[in-house]
């Protein structure tokens, strides 16, 4: 089948933070295996396949009845292993990029994504944001904030309280949600251009795109998951997953 859409989960064993993270079991199963069985739920997705530079993740997800891929272990970025995996398979039009560190996402919110992206022709990627109000959420570096424009572009993503108040009252705040979706093109666009002076400042790839003069659709959704960076993070899963087990 031609024009397929596909979700794609990049896992690396080497995070900064939290090594082996895709590994790590809660609830009996690793990390990996809560995002596969998300992912798989999505409505508009014809497959899910996890690419991973690390034969352990790749050994696990083949056991839980993943189909998996290996990759080389020089990408800078999650965009950069997917651009391999999607040009294996020309038959791949749309891809979600579902990063293997989102184990609460909604299938309803990946298929947004899908959603977004078809249903734009101008746009070259697709992502989700959520509204974000403590004073504390806002000032942390790990959770990205995004600004958009009135037909809902991004303007710009920052690990920085974005946009700075010097009048109170007026704004909103946007945390973005770990999830991308490209058209085919746009995705190898991207990642064959070398990384951008934004990108390697605040160490966000889709600052990439936008220097590129690339347009990312967002839309504004409820869901606020639980992306694992920290030990923190992990123990925050840790305890939702042991609350629903009671």
């Amino acid at each position: 089948m031609d024009n397929q859409t596909a979700i794609i989960i990049p896992a690396r064993y080497e995070s900064s933070r939290l090594r082996g993270k895709p590994l790590i079991e809660v609830g009996g199963k690793p990390i990996i295996q809560w995002v596969f069985e998300k992912a798989v739920k999505a409505q508009l997705a014809d497959r899910v396949i996890i690419a991973t530079d690390n034969e352990q993740i790749y050994e696990t997800s083949l056991m839980f009845g993943a189909e998996a891929e290996m990759t080389l272990d020089t990408h800078n970025s999650g965009s950069d292993r997917i651009a391999e995996v999607a040009e294996r398979h020309p038959e791949i039009g749309y891809i979600i990029n579902l990063q293997g560190d989102e184990p609460l996402i909604n299938p309803d919110t990946i298929d947004i994504v899908i959603k977004l992206l078809k249903e734009d022709s101008d746009a070259d990627i697709s992502t989700l944001v959520h509204e974000i109000t403590d004073e504390k959420d806002i000032m942390d570096s790990n959770l990205v904030k995004c600004v958009f424009d009135n037909n809902g572009y991004a303007m710009y993503f920052s690990r920085s309280k974005i946009p700075f108040e010097r009048n109170a009252g007026h704004a909103k705040f946007y945390g973005h949600l770990g999830i991308y979706g490209y058209k085919r093109d746009a995705l190898f666009k991207m990642t064959g251009a070398n990384q951008t002076s934004l990108e390697l400042t605040e160490s966000l790839e889709q600052l990439r795109a936008l220097q590129m003069g690339m347009k990312i659709k967002v839309s504004v959704v409820e869901d606020s998951p639980i992306g694992i960076d920290t030990i923190e993070d992990l123990n925050n899963f840790k305890n939702r997953i042991m609350a629903s087990q009671l």
